[in-house]
């Protein structure tokens, strides 16, 4: 992972400190952070922020004005039986951070997940609707979140849905592996929410972070919405189109009843995201636009 650490001197505040850099969003904000940003980005090995003396400790040494807590367990089946790990990452760390942040008069924001919905909505969830987690996944986040609004309620908490880049695991880059194997797939037609670029909300963030006055819950995502049949639909017609993809490659649409998963999913996370683009005075682009930026991207990349 390209390391971004760009101070003048060690007398310099950072403007951010970056904790979960190694992950694909945090790869994403340091990508995105300007040449102005003074930004420390540290992977796991570097703040486990389960550990809350640790967390003491390196932020009272960094001193950062602002940190983005991009770090967390995103494996939703695994957590079904990592319930002790998820709840680490995704409940623990961020109560540290945010107790941590409170004593030392430092600005949170923190990533949540659309999958603190139950999915029964028809409409895109605002940030006041009523949760109501599926699986454990979506219980460790929103048990996150209500731990940070406890003791730091100045805190910003941005929820996301179907996070991809050209970084780490995800569903863009699985499907594009699958497709170069395959002849046909079959992916999920009911199950329907909104794929957001990596780029795009790292972009949001660092953007909020220059924003002390945005506070409470946010919802961001890209624009519009699909279901996993129509976004691998769209992968494959714009992986070939790019040349990503060799041949077409049929897609199935199945329903959620035929694919094996531990954890259910919502059927229906769409998130209104208006406050944002308000607030933020920014446009989240049509998901399908920016699907093909992060295939360009994911092409021109030597390390895609």
């Amino acid at each position: 992972m390209e390391k971004k650490t760009i101070l003048i001197n060690s007398a310099d505040k950072p403007d951010v400190l970056l904790v979960g850099a190694g992950g694909q969003l945090g790869r994403e904000i340091i990508a995105s952070a300007g040449p102005g940003k003074r930004l420390i980005a540290l992977t796991r090995p570097e703040l486990d922020i389960a550990d809350a003396d640790a967390v003491e400790r390196k932020l009272a040494h960094y001193s950062p004005r602002v940190v983005i807590n991009a770090a967390a367990y995103t494996e939703v089946d695994a957590a079904e039986k990592e319930i002790t790990a998820s709840n680490l990452a995704n409940a623990v760390g961020p109560a540290h951070l945010a107790q941590t942040c409170s004593a030392q008069g430092i600005r949170l924001i923190h990533v949540s997940t659309d999958f603190v919905f139950d999915g029964q909505a028809n409409i895109p969830y605002s940030a006041t609707s009523q949760t109501g987690p599926l699986g454990q996944y979506g219980r460790s986040k929103l048990a996150g979140e209500k731990a940070i609004q406890s003791v730091l309620p100045e805190a910003l908490i941005m929820r996301s849905s179907w996070i991809y880049s050209r970084y780490g695991n995800n569903f863009v880059k699985t499907m594009l592996r699958l497709m170069s194997e395959r002849d046909e797939l079959a992916v999920v037609y009911d199950q329907v929410g909104s794929p957001t670029w990596a780029r795009g909300l790292a972009q949001a963030l660092l953007r909020a972070a220059s924003r002390p006055a945005i506070c409470g819950l946010y919802h961001w995502s890209d624009a519009g919405t699909c279901s996993w049949y129509e976004f691998a639909k769209a992968i494959a017609d714009e992986g070939l189109k790019l040349g990503l993809l060799r041949r077409p490659v049929a897609v199935k649409p199945i329903p959620g009843s035929e694919y094996p998963a531990a954890a259910t999913r919502p059927a229906y996370s769409a998130l209104d995201t208006s406050s944002s683009e308000r607030d933020l005075e920014w446009v989240c682009r049509p998901w399908r636009e920016q699907l093909v930026s992060m295939l360009t991207d994911y092409r021109e990349q030597s390390d895609a």
